[in-house]
């Protein structure tokens, strides 16, 4: 009985640990996810505005590199109380190098968005900070190769964003010490049910119909229907889905395939337009600032914003469960971030 009895205080103890490990650990994470938020949604927008409206726009190129800098804080952040191990830096630089090398070779073979499908599953795999680390810092290279420009600056927000929505939408939070049920959990990705997302995708057609009707109400100068309402009611039913959720979504492949799709051409869609309106306007013959301009893009980047997110959506769907769990493994073998 003695024995038993000390068998289980040091179980419940243990236990205990366990749990306040967890907790500790998931607090360090909403920190460090805040203070991502701050740099990534305050801090770099202001710095690719300012870049692009004060300075000149061949400055790109140090405007670019603030975009890393600001990205690694929040990375770091992870090491709080520890130095960075080689194997954890390893991990995030092959990502970006194997980002790089598909999104190129998809660029000159086969029109598909691999890289953005990249950035999204690396968010979802390592987390949001090296989900948007991932995403800058693979755009950055992909643009020595594919042309530099002051569209590199917006492309890398674009891309790392996506990563740290990718983190932060999935439930892929890890509790530190729990390698048994833990890993069951974190490699085991489903064939995909739509109960999962009915909510948010109420919220997306829901909205999708609410532009509809301002249209057919109020067309403005609006030619179709097909344009700005789009890219805006869309960023507010996204908004609404995530509201509507409460809790993060499961890592199948039909909610990888869906969230990939909307938040590409909402998100990196809708940025990109602005990025072109503003990037344009001091050429010569560039048409100014203004909701006109933007309005224009709106409706002539719709096609190309379409198959993007089909295309990387597609990818995800094909291949999303697979990269995941090829990282969860990594992970736990490696103890990474651990």
């Amino acid at each position: 009985m003695g024995g038993g009895g000390r068998v289980r205080c040091e179980n419940t103890a243990d236990s205990g640990r366990e749990l306040k490990d967890t907790t500790q650990y998931e607090a360090a994470a909403r920190k460090r996810t805040l203070a991502a938020a701050a740099l990534i949604f305050i801090l770099i927008p202001a710095t690719i505005i300012a870049g692009a409206l004060i300075l000149d726009q061949s400055m790109y190129m140090p405007v670019s590199l603030l975009i890393i800098i600001y990205t690694l804080i929040p990375f770091f952040m992870i090491y709080e109380k520890r130095k960075p191990k080689a194997r954890e830096v390893v991990l995030i630089a092959m990502m970006s190098a194997i980002t790089t090398v598909i999104h190129m070779f998809f660029h000159i073979t086969v029109p598909i968005q691999a890289g953005t499908a990249l950035v999204i599953i690396s968010g979802i795999a390592l987390g949001p900070e090296a989900g948007f680390l991932v995403g800058a810092l693979s755009r950055f290279v992909c643009n020595f190769y594919m042309g530099q420009g002051p569209w590199t600056p917006w492309q890398m927000f674009c891309w790392g964003i996506l990563g740290f929505l990718g983190g932060v939408a999935f439930n892929r939070i890890r509790s530190g010490r729990k390698y048994g049920s833990e890993k069951k959990r974190l490699i085991e990705i489903g064939s995909g049910s739509i109960s999962a997302v009915a909510g948010p995708m109420m919220c997306l057609v829901f909205s999708i119909i609410l532009a509809y009707v301002s249209f057919m109400i109020l067309p403005g100068e609006d030619e179709t229907f097909f344009g700005w309402r789009l890219y805006v009611f869309g960023a507010a039913g996204l908004l609404a889905g995530v509201l509507l959720q409460r809790k993060r979504l499961p890592a199948d492949n039909l909610t990888l395939a869906l969230f990939t799709f909307f938040t590409t051409f909402v998100v990196y869609g809708g940025l990109m337009n602005v990025c072109a309106m503003i990037t344009a306007s001091p050429l010569e013959g560039g048409d100014p600032v203004s909701f006109k301009t933007l309005r224009t893009l709106y409706r002539a980047g719709v096609p190309y914003d379409a198959v993007h997110a089909v295309t990387a959506a597609i990818f995800v769907f094909i291949f999303g469960g697979v990269f995941i769990k090829k990282l969860d493994r990594i992970i736990i073998k490696y103890g990474i971030y651990r």
